[in-house]
């Protein structure tokens, strides 16, 4: 197997968002680059995962990105996926339009409440996934303008408002997470020839940096054929993150 794209690095560094949940949902909602990495997960170091085809199809094996399900293990109804979520049986990945230090998210509005710039999303399911369940987050361009000092609004609560887990977050740049006092945000892993200083650069507050920051992990040979020829064969993770 060629060289891992950076695409890869990151749908790698997302599936390990995953390992040790066990028997639980996988939702990752914030692109191609989760959700390749929730399946890679599961046909790797996490069989027991719930993983779909995107709708309401569990699915008996990963199955590959834009494409139906073959062998169909069950049906996640709506009402059984609000159940899990009510329970703590679902491990999110969402996208957010501003983060801040503590994992506080916005994606409903830019700018002040009364009158903003721009309307988003809203917050859909960012209270009941933050407070419930287990949620990490894929920023797929790390810049200032997600990574603020405040948020605009407050859709997904982080780890200062009472989050139940905001275990990491993945960019295009690095890996981050929270495993620090006061649990502010942390910069874990820098992608290969992607430097400290840029990823600083790129933040709008101050992030823990440890003296020795290591390199995100690269693919094994497996993972990548697996990406490649099983999982993503139309290579739908490089729309992502270019190479």
């Amino acid at each position: 197997m060629s060289g891992a794209t950076r695409a890869e690095i990151c749908a790698v560094a997302c599936a390990e968002l995953f390992r040790g949940d066990g028997e639980i949902v996988a939702a990752a909602v914030a692109g191609f680059v989760p959700m390749l990495g929730s399946r890679l997960a599961r046909a790797t170091f996490e069989p027991d995962l719930l993983t779909t085809d995107g709708g309401p199809v569990l699915s008996a094996e990963p199955a590959p990105l834009g494409a139906q399900a073959t062998e169909i293990e069950g049906w996640l109804t709506f009402r059984d996926h609000l159940w899990l979520v009510l329970n703590g049986r679902r491990h999110v990945v969402m996208g957010p339009s501003q983060i801040d230090r503590h994992g506080n998210t916005n994606i409903s509005a830019i700018g002040d409440w009364s009158k903003p710039s721009r309307q988003l999303l809203g917050s859909r399911g960012g209270p009941g996934n933050t407070r419930l369940n287990p949620t990490s987050y894929w920023v797929p361009k790390h810049s200032a303008r997600v990574f603020t000092e405040k948020v605009d609004f407050v859709s997904g609560v982080g780890w200062d408002r009472g989050a139940h887990e905001i275990r990491g977050v993945v960019t295009n740049l690095c890996v981050l997470d929270f495993r620090t006092p006061g649990h502010r945000m942390r910069l874990r892993s820098v992608h290969p020839g992607v430097r400290v200083a840029d990823v600083v650069e790129a933040t709008g507050f101050e992030l823990v940096v440890p003296d020795e920051v290591p390199e995100t992990r690269l693919p094994t040979p497996e993972e990548l054929r697996i990406m490649r020829e099983v999982l993503d064969p139309k290579g739908l993770r490089e729309r992502e993150v270019p190479a």
